[in-house]
């Protein structure tokens, strides 16, 4: 639903939480104020045109601050008379907010406050679903955790059983060895007397002549 309103001798289409600039007003800010001159109100397909305003319509809006507008230069001459005047000027001006806009019996204002009451029954109930919706995911994750760490521990239970069999295999396999250990001993050290016994000949053989040559030199003469 929108209108058109006067005020200040020029013309505004406004709808609800509109906020426009018109002509200074004398009232201060926060105040409420009745637009009285309502030139058109249309509602979807339904309108109303004023001769010239509306019967049965109104617009309400809030005072939200004062201000002064852009400034605008007015510049005037006259050729060939050397006449040159320049003019500045800042508008004083009125921000308004609209917060009703009402024809006869129906109003902008209860249609938009059913509309957010509306919404928020949506989201709040959207918002349920998607709290219900988490927690049964996290249940369904949870049971599907267990279930996969079901058979990993059936696994790892025949495992451990199985770990005391291959650490007594290797004890049994080295208890030959170790008995084979001092046999391979034995038979190696018996030889050991015959190559003394051997190298003795030898050494003795070597010595005898270094003996034989001594005696043989020839003394000398003191």
């Amino acid at each position: 639903m929108y209108a058109v309103i006067e005020t200040g001798g020029k013309q505004y289409r406004v709808e609800l939480g509109t906020e426009l600039e018109v002509e200074l007003l004398d009232i201060e800010p926060g105040q409420e104020i009745n637009l009285d001159r309502v030139l058109l109100v249309v509602d979807g397909d339904k309108s109303a045109v004023g001769q010239p305003v509306v019967a049965d319509a109104a617009v309400s809006a809030r005072v939200l601050r004062q201000i002064r507008g852009e400034k605008t230069i007015s510049f005037k001459y006259r050729p060939k008379a050397r006449r040159r005047v320049k003019k500045g000027n800042r508008q004083e001006l009125t921000v308004l907010k609209i917060t009703e806009v009402r024809l006869g019996s129906k109003s902008a204002a209860a249609e938009a406050s059913e509309a957010d009451a509306a919404a928020a029954a949506e989201r709040e109930k959207v918002a349920k679903a998607a709290a219900r919706q988490a927690a049964e995911d996290s249940a369904l994750a949870d049971k599907l955790k267990a279930r996969k760490a079901a058979p990993v521990a059936s696994e790892a239970a025949p495992k451990a059983k199985a770990a005391p069999k291959a650490k007594v295999a290797p004890a049994k396999a080295a208890a030959p060895a170790a008995t084979a250990a001092p046999a391979k001993a034995a038979a190696g050290s018996s030889p050991a007397p015959k190559a003394k016994a051997k190298a003795a000949p030898k050494a003795a053989a070597t010595d005898a002549p270094a003996s034989e040559a001594a005696s043989k030199r020839p003394a000398r003469a003191k």
